[in-house]
């Protein structure tokens, strides 16, 4: 069960790089608050000792009002989990029907699936935003290349020329061998 959480997850997370993102209208990167996406994953999990562990899929983030909601699916598109963050509280439901609840996102999949996932920072990754701006590396047309926050290495790439173009393709790079991919199909932006 926490093998193929994991592997949800990750493969989720990878898969959201390999799509391209719809022309729809959007704000600049910089005036996103509030948005949704599709994505595909895929996460890989190296570590010293053990066979390397890799899973894939789909996912639905919508991130509206300082919370998330996050759903996980299979390759084939058959819910594997549904993750809700709100500042007091995150709860993780399965695809059983058992749920699970800590104040931490990050610490909530780590109990679940033995790995540490930045649940809390990625909407800000995802929107190439960093807490200090030393932390962050820009292309030739301004827009994040490569950050490097929390023990984590985020590379973003684009479909797009534009200054303001939203990525399509993240590489998460974690301490511990963890290794999340997410291909883009669509950004929304949400009211």
């Amino acid at each position: 069960m926490i093998r193929r959480l994991l592997a949800g997850l990750a493969g989720c997370l990878l898969l959201v790089g390999c799509a391209s993102v719809p022309r729809s209208p959007l704000p600049a990167r910089q005036d996103v608050r509030d948005f949704a996406l599709e994505a595909r994953f895929a996460l890989r999990v190296a570590q010293p000792g053990q066979a390397v562990q890799s899973s894939g899929g789909r996912l639905s983030w919508e991130h509206k009002n300082a919370g998330d909601r996050i759903l996980l699916a299979n390759p084939l598109g058959i819910g594997m989990a549904e993750i809700e963050v709100t500042p007091a509280l995150s709860r993780l439901r399965t695809a059983d029907g058992r749920t699970r609840e800590a104040v931490d996102a990050d610490a909530l999949l780590e109990e679940v699936s033995g790995q540490r996932l930045p649940v809390r920072r990625l909407p800000a990754w995802l929107l190439g935003q960093a807490e200090q701006p030393q932390d962050m590396a820009l292309d030739a047309q301004g827009r994040p290349l490569r950050l490097r926050e929390a023990g984590w290495q985020i590379d973003y790439a684009y479909d797009d020329e534009a200054p303001a173009a939203l990525p399509v393709r993240l590489t998460l790079l974690g301490e511990g061998g963890v290794e999340l991919r997410l291909r883009i199909e669509e950004w929304k932006d949400l009211p």
